[in-house]
């Protein structure tokens, strides 16, 4: 099966400019023909989880709770990955004063989008005091594929398979902003890959609506957005941004599908004991190593930036012979390609020009100037290039390795605190972040 390709998805727009600014079920409507049938998901009461499932093993923990894989039971069939998430609690003894923002706007979100490349929520089940999402299971996320082609040694992913990654996830990136979302953390431990080459954008607790905001997103959420994947707008303090940020952060994750690595591998500075967000000089200098130092002929808002001045500081006191250089992404680019033994001549075994060309308008510094999802579905990289498959995994030989699931800690009882380690298991997030920062 193929998908789409434009000027197919030109019609999306024109059938999308009726909406109005809340997320209606009737949304379907709205998107393309690779958008799945799905039932109307909402709140369940009286449902215990172990009724309607069976938990096969822990996946991961973070600071929301934990997830489970599970397999339906009594009448419910398929897979299943269930969020536990932990309540806010006072002090040491366990006094719950409910949800996070995050887990809030999540739920709410995740109940209305309906789309073939947003992950899927099946229920949400409300169990003594906890709250438990189940969604579709899928047995791979890029961060493990990209992993994958670094070991033993580095093979690159072929072209077509990342062509494909790139058009489904641009695919749901339109659907949620068309829809006032902005997802606001696309990083590659958060697309989702299914067993049939499916993308699904995955973990919307960042997610947010910003369709007429009553404040400026900064004063909802000073930080977002995983480091390495942040937006120069962000990291120059921008009080109110636009989907452009995802864009940014789409940019870095095809960067890195070609590379295997990071292109702006920064380290990040935490906040101090006031909470103050701090300048992330690392960061920026990352990105003015491939990019050149952005200018204010080039980005006219740049001067208005709150970080402006920390961003000439930068520049006076450090000054390495890097500064002072003009881009060097198409050079970065080259290297990568070669590199990653891309052909030199068929336009179908390579990203080409036409991939330089889309990379370039991704990590555009002025977010007004920025490649749009809706432009980017209609770029040459994936009208020249022939069908684009719905399955990234099609003509791949080679099997990746399905999702760990721990045997050990598989308890999701409601009586113990959510989120809390036992068995001595690590919180594998954390775990995946710090084998990262050693390669």
């Amino acid at each position: 099966m193929s998908l789409t390709n434009p000027p197919s998805s030109g019609s999306l727009s024109t059938r999308t400019k009726t909406v109005g600014p809340s997320l209606k079920r009737n949304l379907q409507a709205t998107v393309d023909e690779t958008v799945d049938s799905r039932k109307t998901t909402g709140y369940t009461s009286k449902v215990r989880v172990r009724d309607r499932y069976h938990v096969v093993g822990f996946i991961s923990s973070g600071t929301y709770g934990r997830v489970y894989k599970a397999v339906g039971k009594n009448g419910k069939k398929g897979e299943f990955a269930i969020k536990k998430f932990k309540p806010d609690k006072e002090g040491e003894s366990i006094q719950y004063t409910g949800l996070s923002q995050s887990a809030i706007r999540e739920m709410s979100l995740c109940t209305e989008l309906s789309h073939a490349n947003v992950v899927q929520l099946e229920e949400i089940i409300l169990e003594d005091k906890c709250i438990f999402m189940v969604f579709e299971y899928t047995e791979h996320d890029l961060l493990q594929i990209i992993h994958h082609h670094t070991q033993p040694q580095r093979h690159a992913i072929q072209a077509h398979m990342v062509r494909s990654i790139l058009f489904q996830l641009l695919n749901g990136l339109l659907y949620l902003h068309t829809n006032w979302v902005l997802h606001r953390d696309l990083k590659p431990a958060n697309i989702l890959v299914t067993s049939s080459g499916a993308i699904r954008i995955g973990d919307l607790g960042l997610a947010r609506l910003f369709y007429k905001p009553l404040n400026s997103l900064f004063s909802g959420d000073k930080v977002v957005v995983t480091i390495w994947y942040r937006a120069p707008e962000l990291l120059l303090g921008s009080r109110h941004y636009t989907p452009a940020v995802d864009m940014w952060a789409l940019g870095c994750i095809f960067a890195e599908l070609l590379s295997l690595r990071p292109i702006f591998k920064g380290e990040e500075a935490k906040m101090d004991s006031k909470k103050t967000v701090p300048f992330q000089r690392n960061q920026m200098m990352k990105i003015v190593e491939i990019l050149g130092l952005p200018r204010k002929e080039t980005w006219p808002g740049l001067v208005s930036m709150p970080e402006y001045t920390q961003l000439q500081s930068l520049v006076m006191h450090r000054q390495p012979n890097h500064y002072h250089r003009g881009a060097n992404l198409e050079g970065w680019y080259q290297s990568c390609l070669k590199n990653g033994g891309y052909s030199a001549t068929s336009s179908v075994g390579t990203p080409g020009a036409d991939g330089f060309d889309l990379l370039s308008r991704m990590l555009e510094y002025d977010p007004t100037k920025r490649i749009t999802a809706q432009e980017a579905l209609e770029h040459p990289y994936f009208a020249n290039g022939g069908p684009i498959s719905a399955n990234c995994f099609e003509g791949i030989e080679s099997k990746y390795p399905h999702r760990r699931v721990t045997q050990e800690d598989n308890d999701i009882r409601t009586g113990s605190l959510p989120g809390t380690k036992r068995s001595g298991l690590p919180d594998d997030s954390l775990m995946r972040a710090s084998k990262r920062l050693k390669e």
